[in-house]
C-alpha cells in the first residue's frame, strides 16, 4: 500500500502536528451570572459548579478565569421580579446593579472583553424578549427599548452588544442607535440563528426568566429550518453585524458549518446550558468518560467552523489546557 494514513498517527508529536484545529482559552467567552448584593454565591442545581454571583465575587471569579487565559466573558443578570415591568425600565435606570457592575468590571480588567445581553426578559414582568400586547409579541414596540438598553450599555463599558430577543430589525436599529450615541466602536454580537430549543432550560432556572405564558417559538427559529438561518444571516451582516452566531451549538452543528461556508464574518455558537448540563450529568454518573468528552464537544463546535465559543466550560477548559491535559 502506497498510502498508509495511519503514518500520521503514529506518535502523540505526529498526532499535534498534523492536527486540523484546536481549541484555545482566547476562542472562548465565559457566561457568568449576576445577582445584586454582597458577599453572595448562589449555586444553580440544575448547572453543577456554575453559580449566581454577587458584584464583588465576581470580580474574583474573573481574576481567576484571567489569570488561566480567558479573557472574554457575557454577563447575564438575575433581576428581582419587584424590578420588573413590561418595557423593561430597570435595564436603563441609573441605580441598575448590571451596569455598576459593568463599570467595575472594566474599571479592575480594563483589558477583558465584556459582551452584554440585549433582550427584554431579564427586565420583563410577561418573561418575553420582547413588548407583550394583547398575548402577542410586538416587533416593532420593542426597537426602541432595545436600541436605549445597548447604548446604556455601551455607555457602562461593554465592548459587543449581544441582541438575543430574534425580533426583525433588531441589529439595524441598534446599530445606528449606538452610532447617534458616538459608540461607533462598540461591535455587535447577532444572535443570528437562535433556536426555540429545549436545551435552555437551566438558563432560565439561573435567570428565573421563563415566559410567563406562551412559548418563544414566534421569535426564536423552528429547529427543523436550515435555510432560514442564511435568511437571518444576510439580513444581520447587512444591518450592520459584526459576529454571526449559532444558538445552540451541539444540535446545530450543521447550521455553523453553513454560515462559515457563506460568511466571511466571524461566527459564534453558543454551547448552551442544557448541553453542559447533560454532560455534567451524565460524567457525574460515571455513563461518560466527562474528561474526554469535555474538550470532545468544544473540538467538535470549533471543527464545524465557530471562530468563538461561548461555554460553560471555559474556565474548566483553560485550567486543564495550562495543565496539558487537553491534547
Amino acid at each position: 500500500m502506497n498510502s498508509r494514513p495511519r503514518r500520521n498517527r503514529a506518535s502523540s508529536t505526529i498526532r499535534r502536528m498534523v492536527s486540523e484545529t484546536q481549541v484555545r482559552p482566547e476562542d472562548l467567552i465565559f457566561p457568568l451570572f449576576l445577582i445584586d448584593g454582597k458577599g453572595l454565591e448562589v449555586p444553580i442545581a440544575s448547572m453543577p459548579g456554575i453559580a449566581r454571583y454577587s458584584e464583588d465575587l465576581i470580580l474574583k471569579r474573573i481574576e481567576a478565569c484571567v489569570n488561566l487565559g480567558v479573557n472574554s466573558f457575557v454577563i447575564f443578570p438575575a433581576v428581582e421580579d419587584s424590578l420588573k415591568d413590561k418595557e423593561a425600565t430597570y435595564a436603563m435606570r441609573s441605580d441598575n446593579f448590571y451596569l455598576r457592575t459593568i463599570r467595575s468590571i472594566k474599571q479592575h480588567f480594563p483589558d477583558v472583553c465584556l459582551m452584554s445581553d440585549v433582550a427584554m426578559d431579564p427586565y420583563s414582568s410577561d418573561g418575553h424578549d420582547g413588548y407583550v400586547e394583547n398575548g402577542k409579541i410586538i416587533n416593532d414596540r420593542t426597537l426602541p427599548i432595545l436600541g436605549r438598553m445597548a447604548v446604556h450599555q455601551a455607555e457602562a463599558g461593554i465592548d459587543i452588544v449581544g441582541p438575543s430577543d430574534m425580533m426583525d430589525g433588531r441589529v439595524g436599529y441598534i446599530r445606528k442607535a449606538l452610532d447617534d450615541a458616538g459608540f461607533t466602536e462598540t461591535a455587535i454580537m447577532s444572535y443570528t440563528a437562535k433556536y426555540a430549543s429545549a436545551y435552555y432550560g437551566p438558563f432560565r432556572d439561573a435567570l428565573d426568566s421563563a415566559p410567563k405564558f406562551g412559548d418563544k417559538k414566534t421569535y426564536q427559529m423552528d429547529p427543523a429550518n436550515k435555510r432560514e438561518a442564511l435568511r437571518e444571516a444576510r439580513l444581520d451582516e447587512s444591518e450592520g453585524a459584526d459576529y454571526l452566531m449559532v444558538k445552540p451549538a451541539l444540535c446545530y452543528l450543521d447550521v455553523i458549518h453553513v454560515l462559515r461556508e457563506s460568511s466571511h464574518l466571524p461566527i459564534a455558537a453558543y454551547n448552551v446550558s442544557g448541553e453542559y448540563a447533560m454532560l455534567k450529568a451524565a460524567g457525574e454518573k460515571g455513563w461518560i468518560n466527562y474528561d474526554r468528552a469535555m474538550p470532545e464537544m468544544l473540538l467538535s463546535i470549533k471543527r464545524a467552523g465557530a471562530d468563538v465559543i461561548l461555554t460553560y466550560f471555559a474556565e474548566e477548559f483553560a485550567q486543564r489546557f495550562r495543565e496539558g491535559s487537553i491534547y
